[in-house]
This record gives C-alpha cells, structure tokens and sequence, in this order.
C-alpha cells in the first residue's frame, strides 16, 4: 500500500506518452500532444497571461464557497434543530437543486451583471446544497444515548448542539465541506462561461473561438490543479484539526 502513490504516478507518466504517441497522428486542433499543452501553459505562466484570470477564477471560487458554505450550514443548522422549519423550507431547497444550474446562469447575469457578483451567487448556489444535506444528515443522527446523557447533565440545547451534535456530525459536514470545494470550481466556470470577460472559463470560451486547443488545454489543467489544492486543503484541515476535536468528543 506503501507504494501506491509511487504506481498512481507510473500510471500517470504511462498514460502521457500514449497520449503523446496518439497525439501524432492527429491534428493540434482535435487533440493536442502534452508537450504542446505544457509548453502553452508554460508560456502563459512567465508571460503573465494567466494569472489575472487564475486570481479571477480563485476569488470567485473562495467567494462562493464561503458564502454557500456558512449559508448552507447555518440553514442546516436551523432545520435540523427546529422540525417545522426543515418540513416547510426542504421541499423548496430541493426544488431548488433540481433546476440545472446552467440554466439559472443567464437569469443571474440578467439580475447581477457580468461582473464578479453573478459568478460568486451561482458558486455559492452550488455550494449551499452539499453542506446543508450532509450538516442536516450529521445533526438528525446524532446518538441518542449520548443526546440523553446530556439531558440528564442538565446541559441546554445550544450546549448539546455545540458540544455534541455539531463535533459528532463533523466527519459528515466535512465530506459535504469536499464535495462543495470540487463543485465551487464547476460554478465558477459556468458563470465565466455565460457572462465573463475574466477568469480561465472566460480563456476556455476565447480559446474556442480563436480554434487553440492547446490554450483551452492548459486552462482545464489550472482549474484541476486549483481543485486539487482546495480538495487537499479540506483534508489537511480535517487531519489537523477536526479529527483531534471529535476525539476529544469521544472520550
């Protein structure tokens, strides 16, 4: 198990040379060769061209992840602590998600503009919904033994949600919490590629209509690498932090 990583990176370097190899027998514009995709992200990176639009993608990113996060929690909270407030408001929220987002796009820009506001409220729609299921999820099934104990402790309800249902529930509000950082990036793109003039969905819809493979490329490779750092920063939070504070909660 030791040497996973070692053969996930093999496979991956396997995969690039037949990539490579089948890149030459096609043309550019249908499938470039990785060597031409990093050579292009390599120049946009020294040039400068890049980073405007990875700053742009990140802000609106963190922005919506911030706001759909703390929004989707706080919603949890309430309607998994207050049963009337979940039966009439969680047919809405559902009804909500059912609606593809990409067809809510251009009614935000019609209501927000092109600029940044309109892509953070649709990543933030994106991201509302991961939090709030898994928090609500965490909260309803906390032990019922231990809620119990509580009760005879005499602790309140704003003490048994802060020291037992929301540290118990951690585990399943930090999966949502992952979910919601790999879905933040589609948000952000989709809203750059209705409405935006800035930002690597903004270069992707440019590089289209310029017919250049390799840019369109070399900005997909940026937005997994932003997803990648994101998904990692969640677990490294999670292992830091989250896991010795449930401990504690278990003793």
């Amino acid at each position: 198990m030791k040497k996973m990583p070692l053969y996930s990176f093999l496979l991956f370097i396997v995969l690039l040379i037949v990539w490579e190899m089948a890149a030459k027998n096609m043309s550019e514009l249908i499938l470039p060769a990785p060597s031409i995709i990093f050579s292009t992200l390599l120049e946009g990176i020294k040039s400068g061209y890049f980073m405007p639009h990875i700053m742009r993608t990140m802000a609106e990113v963190l922005l919506g992840l911030l706001f759909g996060g703390l929004f989707g929690f706080l919603a949890a909270i309430l309607m998994g602590e207050i049963q009337i407030i979940r039966k009439l408001f969680f047919p809405y929220v559902i009804a909500s998600q059912a609606v593809p987002k990409l067809a809510l796009a251009p009614l935000f820009i019609l209501w927000f503009g092109f600029g940044m506001t309109s892509k953070v409220v649709i990543t933030a729609l994106i991201c509302f919904f991961p939090l709030l299921e898994n928090t609500v999820t965490a909260i309803q099934y906390t032990d019922k033994q231990k809620q119990e104990l509580f009760r005879m402790l005499g602790a309140s309800r704003w003490k048994t949600l802060l020291h037992l249902k929301i540290p118990a529930g951690m585990p399943g509000i930090i999966a949502g919490l992952r979910v919601a950082v790999v879905l933040a990036i589609v948000g952000a793109v989709v809203g750059e590629f209705i409405g935006g003039s800035e930002g690597l969905g903004a270069v992707i819809v440019a590089s289209q209509g310029m017919m250049d493979t390799p840019l369109m490329f070399a900005s997909l490779i940026l937005l997994t690498i932003i997803g990648m750092l994101l998904y990692q920063l969640v677990n490294v939070m999670e292992k830091k932090w989250i896991r010795r504070y449930t401990k504690e909660i278990k003793k």
